[in-house]
């Protein structure tokens, strides 16, 4: 017998939210070690666009997730059905309530409350949109049936790297300041420069370590420029040390290899359990935040021009057909025509 579902009252609806924020926190504390960072990595390169915490529940529920939505989404969206039996993953979706209050009326110049004639604060009604959060139920494409979703199909790359003048040019374009290929006296692959505005790599590297460098040095031209962040939400990167800054980039480095295809074998991140010690929840969700925001920016540009690029190739594959489908069924080609001249 099917069981009926029962509606939450708002005492239960917050003790829930509460019980899985408890979670969270604690989880947060025992993401820094080598192996469940780099998990975690993982999974946020599926889910780029998702808050940290909902990458975090996410991984924490079903590391294995590929793609997550709700259940009417699956058969309205995907015509997928959920599977029987399977357990959904509980994750936080934004609830805003809008409410009317009544506050002083301000002066847009003096920026001083309006007094009325006997030098009362006039009061005016205004609505305003108090940002809540509920819990939702979401399933991954695995425990779904039905047809099969349409493959994006920009890139399968791995080993020496397919489609490596692709990616590189896409990543140029993403990156904030210029990229030159030369010499690096200080052995290094590569570096950012705030003062000259440049990434230099260090030529004749394999196609995967240019790759991985470049991704690497345009996180630091995205985050770490004198002139402040160029990544929408992330602030203060005068505050960061060299340690920071080197996790920070590293850490989107590994998250858009790993989108992408490319091998992430080599990536150690051993270090990052003597980074984490001594800061504290609030420092490291927005570290975690920063990672996720700056990788996301990097796949979703490289993404956008990976796709412009072969939607070029199809129009101009489209429009020579078409060429030659008319060549065939108009005149005859010049050859042929050539020949019966001389025939005649």
């Amino acid at each position: 017998m099917k069981k009926a579902y029962t509606k939450r009252t708002p005492e239960e609806k917050r003790a829930q939210i509460a019980e899985i924020t408890e979670k969270l926190d604690k989880k947060v504390s025992e993401l820094f070690n080598s192996d469940t960072y780099r998990n975690y990595l993982k999974t946020m390169s599926k889910f780029h666009n998702y808050s940290f915490n909902n990458t975090l529940l996410i991984s924490m529920q079903r590391p294995d997730a590929s793609l997550v939505a709700g259940f009417n989404a699956w058969k309205n969206n995907f015509h997928r059905n959920v599977k029987k039996g399977e357990k959904g993953i509980k994750i936080f979706a934004p609830a805003p309530v809008k409410k009317t209050i009544e506050q002083d009326v301000i002066d847009p110049v003096t920026q001083k409350p309006v007094l009325d004639p006997d030098g009362n604060a006039r009061k005016e009604e205004v609505q305003v949109t108090i940002p809540l959060f509920q819990v939702v139920t979401v399933f991954d494409y695995a425990q779904t049936e039905g047809e099969e979703l349409p493959s994006i199909g920009v890139s399968e790359l791995s080993g020496k790297v397919d489609g490596y003048r692709s990616m590189i040019r896409a990543l140029e374009n993403v990156s904030p300041v210029p990229v030159e290929r030369n010499d690096v006296a200080s052995g290094a692959k590569g570096y950012f420069s705030p003062a000259e505005q440049k990434i230099v790599l260090q030529k004749g590297m394999s196609e995967v370590q240019t790759v991985k460098t470049l991704i690497h040095e345009t996180a630091h031209a995205l985050l770490h420029d004198k002139d402040g962040s160029k990544v929408e939400g992330v602030t203060d990167p005068d505050k960061k040390n060299r340690n920071t800054k080197e996790v920070e980039a590293e850490s989107v480095a590994y998250t858009v290899c790993e989108y992408f295809g490319i091998d992430t074998s080599e990536y150690s991140f051993g270090y990052i359990a003597g980074w984490s010690a001594g800061k504290d929840l609030k420092e490291l969700k927005e570290s975690m935040e920063t990672i996720r925001k700056t990788a996301s920016k990097i796949i979703t540009g490289v993404e956008e021009r990976l796709l412009e690029k072969t939607s070029i190739k199809a129009r101009l594959a489209a429009g020579e057909a078409k060429k030659a489908e008319q060549s065939a069924m108009g005149k005859p080609h010049k050859e042929k025509a050539r020949q019966e001249a001389v025939l005649a």
